[in-house]
């Protein structure tokens, strides 16, 4: 059975909106969050237990829970600052 709304919040806690809309929209049971956010948190101590990989859905879900990389805002100084 899908997730709902207040399932997703349960298991990830206060996120935004879009995100809760982006996962509920997956068909995914609350079962794969849980496991997708285990995965998320810890990847490598579930590959030393010799977990198998997650399959497709899940993966899907854990590239949702990763954060978006922020634009760059043009190049950062390196030299000193300019006075005016």
């Amino acid at each position: 059975m899908a997730m709902t709304h207040d399932e997703v919040l349960s298991v990830l806690g206060p996120v935004d909106e879009a995100t809760v809309a982006e996962i509920v929209s997956t068909g995914a049971p609350v079962e794969e969050l849980r496991e997708a956010l285990a995965w998320f948190d810890s990847d490598e101590a579930l590959i030393g237990t010799g977990r198998p990989m997650p399959g497709t859905r899940i993966a899907a879900l854990i590239e949702m829970l990763e954060p978006e990389e922020e634009l760059e805002a043009g190049p950062v100084p390196t030299g000193p600052a300019s006075s005016h």
